[in-house]
């Protein structure tokens, strides 16, 4: 149980660093014209967030219910 933790832990890190590289790239320029974030760059971020957790949660949601089928199917007679 703690392997599964674990790869969770590092794959939740691993979406993380990727979404926060994707969104900095796609929402702010790479010359900072003021030190806050403008009201443009901050819904641009707030939006890359949410589409960035929508399809993490889609995927995962996909991947559990292929393997509990690939499960069903490995365990004939037990549905």
């Amino acid at each position: 149980m703690q392997i599964l933790a674990d790869l969770e832990i590092e794959m939740m890190a691993d979406m993380y660093n990727r979404m926060t590289t994707a969104c900095q790239k796609k929402c702010i320029p790479n010359t900072y014209k003021e030190g806050d974030l403008s009201k443009g760059e901050a819904v641009c971020l707030d939006r890359c967030v949410a589409k960035y957790i929508e399809i993490h949660e889609s995927m995962g949601k996909k991947l559990t219910e292929k393997s509990m089928q690939e499960q069903a199917a490995a365990t004939p007679g037990q549905s």
